[in-house]
């Protein structure tokens, strides 16, 4: 699933990050998202849901929906 799919307050692990766009995977390793990383969605914003907010290990991070669905996760149990 990708992560925009995610509820709030759902936790999720990566598996794959940016797809088949390099540039965007690159720059989604710069902000610190890893496959193998828990992630957890904790806000959607006010307009379409925009941005996300998601909270890697101790870091709130804004992502748009674009980067957010180049992100594939797996639900952490």
């Amino acid at each position: 699933m990708k992560l925009h799919q995610l509820t709030k307050g759902q936790r999720g692990r990566i598996v794959e990050v940016g797809g088949p766009n390099a540039d965007l995977a690159e720059k989604l390793r710069e902000l610190g998202l890893n496959e193998g990383d828990e992630i957890e969605l904790v806000a959607r914003g006010p307009i379409a849901g925009q941005p996300i907010a998601v909270r890697l290990n101790r870091t709130l991070i804004a992502l748009r929906r674009a980067e957010a669905e180049a992100i594939s996760v797996v639900i952490a149990t």
